[in-house]
């Protein structure tokens, strides 16, 4: 290719970096924590509502945590879905000392229900009290986290809001690709444009952390209306606003933690699990493929190509577009570094990160299109 021509490339990467450069810088001010509660409001009646299944080694840990938390009455409800471990042991124990905790055993799994959305539907059953806070086991809040959360959405005009925690990694592919969540909302949704315009393509959520009331949820079909999906973290939001309820979402890094895997093979099967429901979906797997690997992996590429050549023949304008296009790209990723306590080395690796990510997308799409099935926690899964 001739330095005119990748002068021209550079410039196409240079606009394609743009987007999630400025979209991101504008998003850090709207993706806020969660306030205090107000000072001499009423203690909020909170359902705290925890799907588990094979989770011996972490649900004393998520009792412990959830227990401890201010300014708040709740009860703890767990539902165990069909667990083959000591799991359901271990909340007899901890429900025998602590009344507000309950479990609830799951009913069998029937057809067309993805494991996680029949335990939280059985789980919104059970509650006792009209605000829900659904929780994953792996989420660690901190003694403020509940009166917070409930907070936000009392502040809202949501139906449904959901926090994003702080993402602990354990493993090489966690530590690479995890950081990839904040980049990826941040970069691509509009967020102030999401709150005024209830469009079901601007949702976005986390499924680690949702809070609702019983109203709305019962309004929109709760997790019934997406009962098939692997992933409720998009689906859920999506239901509510089909529904006309806004969703919203905050920044839960100060206030919650999350470890969702342990070993590199299971990121890459977590990730895999419901990316044909995201951005591995046939409709949207291009135009990402496009804008991910020409903004974030391209200008790299033409840096490199660039200097090793000494930009030999290039155009000066080529040669500024394609250090600015660099520059851009890793831009996002070093503020978002700052801002949710990620590492900088991980920053640095964000080509290899946005590559590696969109091989999943890619294999999982084809995967679905082979007819092939996954399984998580023993289940086996189809993707929708």
């Amino acid at each position: 290719m001739s330095p005119f021509a990748l002068g021209a490339l550079a410039v196409v990467a240079l606009c394609l970096a743009a987007l999630p450069a400025v979209l991101t810088q504008a998003n850090l001010r709207a993706f806020a924590p969660p306030p205090p509660p107000k000072q001499g409001s009423p203690r909020p009646l909170v359902s705290v509502l925890v799907p588990a299944r094979n989770e011996e080694r972490a649900i004393g840990r998520l009792c412990r945590d959830v227990l401890s938390s201010d300014d708040v009455d709740l009860e703890l409800v767990i539902l165990d879905d069909a667990s083959e471990d000591r799991t359901a042991a271990a909340v007899a124990a901890i429900a025998a000392e602590d009344p507000r905790v309950r479990i609830v055993p799951g009913r069998p799994l029937p057809p067309g229900w993805c494991g996680k959305q029949h335990a939280c539907w059985q789980l919104a059953e059970a509650a006792r009290h009209d605000t829900w806070v659904f929780l994953d086991v792996d989420v660690s809040p901190r003694p403020d986290a509940i009166a917070r959360s409930v907070a936000f959405l009392e502040d809202s005009t949501a139906g449904l809001v959901s926090g994003f925690p702080r993402q602990e990694t354990s493993s090489v592919l966690d530590w690479l690709l995890l950081p990839l969540i904040h980049f990826i909302l941040l970069g691509f949704l509009p967020i102030q444009r999401s709150r005024s315009d209830r469009s079901p393509g601007l949702a976005a959520g986390c499924g680690q952390l949702f809070v609702t009331r019983r109203h709305d949820y019962e309004r929109a079909g709760g997790h019934a209306a997406i009962r098939a999906s692997l992933h409720d973290g998009v689906k859920l939001p999506r239901a509510f606003r089909r529904a006309g309820l806004g969703t919203d979402i905050f920044d839960a890094t100060t206030i919650a933690s999350c470890r969702m895997y342990e070993r590199s093979a299971d990121v890459w099967r977590g990730l895999s699990k419901n990316a044909t429901e995201g951005i591995g979906s046939p409709a949207t797997i291009v135009p990402f493929t496009i804008l991910l690997g020409g903004g974030q992996i391209l200008p790299v590429v033409l840096l490199g190509q660039g200097i090793a050549t000494g930009w030999h023949g290039w155009p000066v304008w080529g040669i500024v577009a394609a250090i600015v296009a660099a520059a851009l790209a890793w831009l996002p990723r070093g503020m978002e570094a700052i801002r949710f306590r990620q590492g900088i080395a991980s920053a640095a690796a964000h080509p290899l990160a946005v590559t590696v990510f969109l091989v999943i997308q890619w294999t999982a799409l084809a995967r679905k299109l082979l007819g092939c099935r996954t399984t998580w926690r023993g289940r086996s899964l189809d993707p929708q």
